[in-house]
């Protein structure tokens, strides 16, 4: 029904202002730093998941998503006076755990490399003449 670039363009749109909301207009005290991270939008343009990285302490996270949840018709009606299109999709804001994900990796991998890792004074092995 709508084409993919289209699509993509209002995803980028809906993400770039939700921030802007969240920065500049949110003045809720449980509001920490939070990166919106994407965007997933219905073909129809009726519904938008919107997900957040909040950052900090657990509470402060939790807080953070709490509040921006509760947040979330307030947004969707500033949306509604920012960008001009004929539906202002529903939000539903999601945490997106994918950068706490990439930090249990990296740090699992470095864990192994120190497991790994020659004892300091070790020769390095012969590779037979390589």
């Amino acid at each position: 029904m709508f084409s993919f670039k289209r699509s993509a363009r209002m995803r980028e749109l809906i993400q770039a202002e939700v921030a802007a909301i969240i920065r500049e207009e949110l003045k809720d005290p449980r509001i920490g730093f939070v990166t919106v991270m994407h965007v997933e939008l219905a073909d129809n343009l009726r519904h938008a998941d919107i997900y957040i990285s909040p950052m900090g302490t657990d509470q402060q996270k939790k807080s953070t998503f709490k509040a921006i949840r509760a947040a979330a018709p307030f947004i969707r009606r500033l949306l509604g006076q920012r960008i001009k299109i004929k539906y202002i999709p529903d939000i539903t804001v999601k945490w997106d755990h994918s950068g706490e994900h990439a930090d249990t990796v990296f740090r699992l991998l470095r864990e192994i490399e120190q497991e790994h890792a020659a004892p300091e004074g070790t020769p390095p092995p012969d590779n037979g003449g390589e």
